[in-house]
């Protein structure tokens, strides 16, 4: 059972999904396309009422408050995906606030040096941006490159979380 729930933050409406306690998709502004992950789940789904769900949307808050260090509480388990995206949504997670890295430098962290392009397929395909967070990995030349939520999103993110960005 994934119990679902909606979150209105500075970047938007976010759709929760969570799953035996554990966030297992998050879709920026586009419910649709959160309601469509969903069903290809197969998955039931049933509005969020646990304690656990609570927890997950208010340490987002937390975060969208400035508590940077929020999403760090959020248990995460991302839906679908193959053990090399698993891996590479894995390593997201060891990537500091307030930071960023590249692509390359996310290949290489998983011992797949080689594999950029795919490690930037697996990024785009990440069902639980923020918490597992892809914005934090950019260009190899320090620019913002695609972002699911869009690139504002990506540079709001980042400058909230005290990213020193290049002008636009």
């Amino acid at each position: 059972m994934i119990e679902t729930t909606s979150l209105a933050t500075p970047v938007g409406t976010l759709h929760l999904g969570v799953r035996s306690g554990r966030l297992c998709l998050l879709e920026l502004s586009d419910e649709r396309r959160f309601r469509r992950r969903l069903a290809r789940s197969g998955e039931p789904t049933e509005p969020a009422r646990s304690p656990a769900a609570r927890d997950i949307a208010d340490a987002l808050r937390r975060y969208f408050a400035g508590d940077l260090q929020a999403l760090d509480a959020i248990d995460a388990d991302p839906l679908g995906g193959t053990p090399f995206q698993r891996r590479v949504w894995q390593a997201l997670r060891s990537i500091p606030v307030g930071t960023t890295v590249s692509y390359a430098t996310l290949a290489r962290r998983i011992e797949a040096p080689k594999a950029v392009r795919a490690v930037g397929a697996a990024n785009g395909a990440n069902p639980v941006p923020i918490v597992l967070p892809c914005h934090r990995v950019i260009g190899a030349d320090g620019s913002l490159t695609g972002y699911g939520g869009g690139l504002p999103t990506k540079r709001w993110l980042l400058a909230h979380e005290g990213v020193a960005l290049p002008a636009r």
